[in-house]
């Protein structure tokens, strides 16, 4: 019986957020058309976001394309088809590898930042004065931050598929001994601009998604600070979790 108490609790719980992000979707919707843009909050977002996070994207990149890059030579020297490595990197990275490291990266710096702050405006009563005065939380609070993660969310996976590539040359050429030329060329002629626009797409809907999550968590958290605590960590799992299942359904239907 306890057993089936937990799972009916946690069922109801899953329901009931669903339902609270659903609600949060259609009142940020709305307020898009029936209030004034926070422009200078959505930039400031962007900047926190975005430039903020363009070493840590880097550095993860570079790595990533480097391991790749051994990785799949050890595959492919078996059938001699080393000259295959550079594209094989290039659009691993443009499909999946880029976006989806990307948005897990971004879920752990800014969806945690964004689900603790919003939370301790809530605790501490601030969105209710908000309110008090007028100001439509969604509008002031919620909206610049999901704006500004689903357009800066697509220019760092640009980023992280240049970098990533950089990295993925430099141990081709310098250490398995690649053909520079070779390399280059097999990504020019095999690559194609959807491998890119389909990252780049999914990069914008994980920004969205993250960006959604986080801020439901934040102006739904109760209980001080033990509920900050709870409201970040649910909102770090939830929007991992909802990144790799909206992973695979994007792509099986752009495949």
């Amino acid at each position: 019986m306890h057993f089936f108490s937990f799972v009916g609790r946690e069922t109801i719980a899953f329901l009931k957020a669903v339902g609270g992000i659903v609600f949060l979707f259609f009142d940020f919707i709305l307020s898009l058309f029936s209030s004034k843009p926070r422009i200078h909050k959505t930039f400031e977002q962007m900047y926190y976001i975005g430039v903020n996070s363009t070493m840590i994207v880097a550095l993860t990149s570079v790595f990533v394309g480097m391991v790749e890059a051994l990785q799949i030579y050890h595959g492919f020297h078996k059938f001699g088809a080393e000259n295959m490595i550079g594209y094989t990197v290039a659009v691993s990275l443009g499909r999946e590898l880029a976006p989806v490291l990307t948005a897990l990266i971004m879920v752990a710096r800014n969806v945690s930042g964004i689900a603790a702050e919003l939370g301790t405006m809530k605790v501490t009563q601030q969105v209710d004065a908000l309110e008090v005065m007028g100001v439509d939380p969604v509008n002031f609070l919620v909206a610049p931050r999901i704006i500004a993660t689903t357009i800066m969310l697509p220019f760092l996976v640009v980023i992280a598929n240049a970098i990533g590539n950089l990295g993925g040359y430099f141990v081709g050429i310098m250490a398995l001994k690649l053909n520079p030329t070779a390399y280059i060329n097999n990504i020019q002629i095999y690559i194609d601009t959807t491998d890119l626009t389909y990252g780049l797409i999914k990069a914008a809907v994980f920004g969205f998604v993250m960006a959604l999550i986080a801020c439901y968590m934040g102006i739904s958290t109760k209980g001080g600070a033990k509920g900050v605590g709870d409201a970040t960590t649910k909102a770090v799992v939830s929007a991992s979790v909802s990144v790799l299942v909206f992973d695979y359904f994007l792509a099986a239907l752009m495949f």
